[in-house]
């Protein structure tokens, strides 16, 4: 049974959006999951053994189904080849690396049902102006949407001024916002218009 309301499930693209410490990096990986058997993640600061790890570890799915895009391994001197299953860019800084990278897995991709996730933009933002992020954001879901994959995003809510998050909720269908409150974590849904729903635990 999964965690997540279905508003968010049947989104086509979801921002998780949120402090430090209030899972966001779970829901992302239980989002994903429960979207597709074989995700694709492009990590800005875990290498793809990890996210492979984490993604077992949460869902307890086999971590080699996920395509992994990593932005670290070779930032931290590994320089490893690409295989059909990760595929590795200089730096989380190089958004066209990953946008050759991502087009590649989309290109050998033919007939399978993914799901992309981001983590996070708020690591691209440490990079790039707020504008340049939402292009590249609005680039990747309109290439997700052409595919039928969904997708998913993640930011650091207090790591950015109100207008950056508020700019970079605007790409997306839904928002999943989280918070802790006192020793709970909890989201909300947010859709464009409505009104957002209630904080609920998790």
């Amino acid at each position: 049974m999964s965690v997540l309301p279905d508003a968010v499930r049947n989104a086509d693209s979801v921002l998780l959006s949120g402090p430090p410490m209030s899972g966001k990096y779970d829901l992302f990986t239980r989002l994903l999951a429960d979207w597709v058997d074989e995700p694709v993640v492009i990590s800005t600061g875990r290498t793809a053994e990890k996210v492979r790890a984490d993604y077992e570890s949460i869902t307890g799915r086999d971590g080699d189904d996920v395509i992994v895009i990593d932005c670290v391994t070779h930032e931290q001197g590994d320089k490893r080849p690409d295989t059909p299953s990760t595929k590795y860019v200089a730096s989380a800084g190089n958004l066209t690396d990953i946008g050759i990278k991502f087009t590649d897995i989309v290109e050998s991709s033919a007939g399978k049902q993914r799901a992309v996730g981001v983590y996070s933009l708020s690591q691209l933002l440490m990079y790039w102006d707020p504008e340049r992020i939402y292009q590249f954001t609005r680039v990747l879901t309109s290439q997700t949407s052409g595919e039928g994959w969904p997708f998913v995003g993640v930011l650091n809510s207090t790591a950015h001024d109100e207008q950056v998050v508020h700019t970079l909720h605007e790409p997306f269908e839904v928002v999943l916002e989280t918070r802790v409150d006192g020793d709970d974590r909890e989201f909300r849904v947010r859709g464009r218009v409505e009104q957002p729903s209630q904080w609920a635990p998790y």
